[in-house]
């Protein structure tokens, strides 16, 4: 994205012990996934699990980002074949694909090309040509993508980006290797939230949606998307969701979404192709075609 998630933000609590057993919480604070992060953890070796959720972020940036020139996903975008790819890029694309598949082809981790078209026009003020729009176009299509366990190649010119999935990808990784220390009243906010367990003291988690109102989440996940959430342009109308079928900013039907479900991984993707979507009912067929997802805003835009 243009500008990155400015807070990361994780608490949890050590599982099964009543809040007056426990000794003070311990706050670290510093940067993950290229943004602010506060880690509050209840639980004796606190320090000890922050520096291995810190660890795993660093890992999993390492494998899943465009920000870093040595990720296994820019190496795979430069190269155009990634041999032995990491599990963790498979899964991810793997769901990523049921999502496409299951939004008619609108979740599509392969408009990369588009959108540093759109970024490189944007930074020079303008928008991208038509002709330059076609080329760009061209070199999408997840049909052309190969995934294989030994192997993840690309067509010629291709190039792939997981900002609709992979904070919640992390999100779910990080809360799997909490819950493993002996965590279990968890709330992991990566721009996307999960929760394991219901808040400390008892009751689920509280969480207010960006647009107004409010729900409870407990052993589930929620994430936002917002067409002109982040913007290209400085005049906030070219939204960075783009519709990979005309190579332009999504058209802006929706203010925001917000969808949960049983993982952030999913509720992630499809927020995201939820935007891309012209009215309720077809977001509603979306949704069905996953177990236990539900949309919980749907804010028309205007």
């Amino acid at each position: 994205m243009l500008t990155r998630r400015r807070l990361i933000a994780i608490s949890a609590a050590m599982a099964l012990v009543p809040a007056q057993g426990r000794a003070a919480p311990r706050i670290w604070t510093g940067q993950a996934l290229g943004a602010r992060a506060s880690i509050r953890l209840d639980h004796p070796q606190a320090d000890v699990i922050a520096r291995r959720v810190l660890a795993e972020i660093d890992r999993l940036e390492g494998i899943l980002s465009l920000y870093r020139a040595d990720s296994a996903l820019a190496r795979l975008n430069r190269d155009g074949r990634l041999d032995a790819p990491p599990f963790e890029l498979l899964d991810c694309l793997s769901i990523a694909g049921a999502v496409h598949h299951a939004s008619g082809g609108r979740f599509d981790p392969t408009v990369q090309p588009i959108w540093a078209l759109w970024a490189e026009a944007a930074a020079a003020g303008g928008r991208p040509g038509a002709a330059a729009l076609a080329a760009a176009l061209a070199q999408t299509g997840w049909n052309r993508v190969r995934l294989d366990p030994t192997r993840i190649t690309l067509a010629p010119g291709m190039a792939l980006t997981l900002n609709g999935i992979a904070q919640g990808y992390v999100a779910d990784r990080v809360a799997a290797l909490l819950k493993a220390e002996g965590l279990g009243e968890i709330l992991i906010d990566t721009g996307e939230l999960r929760a394991l367990g219901g808040a400390p003291g008892g009751g689920d988690w509280p969480v207010q949606l960006a647009g107004g109102g409010s729900l409870r989440l407990r052993d589930r996940a929620l994430a936002t998307s917002a067409p002109l959430g982040t913007c290209f342009d400085g005049a906030g109308l070219d939204g960075h969701i783009l519709d990979p079928f005309t190579g332009t900013p999504a058209a802006a039907a929706w203010h925001q979404i917000s969808i949960s479900a049983p993982t952030a991984v999913l509720a992630d993707a499809l927020s995201t192709a939820a935007c891309l979507l012209p009215d309720e009912a077809g977001i509603h067929a979306l949704i069905a075609r996953f177990a236990d997802v539900r949309a919980e805003a749907m804010r028309r835009a205007g």
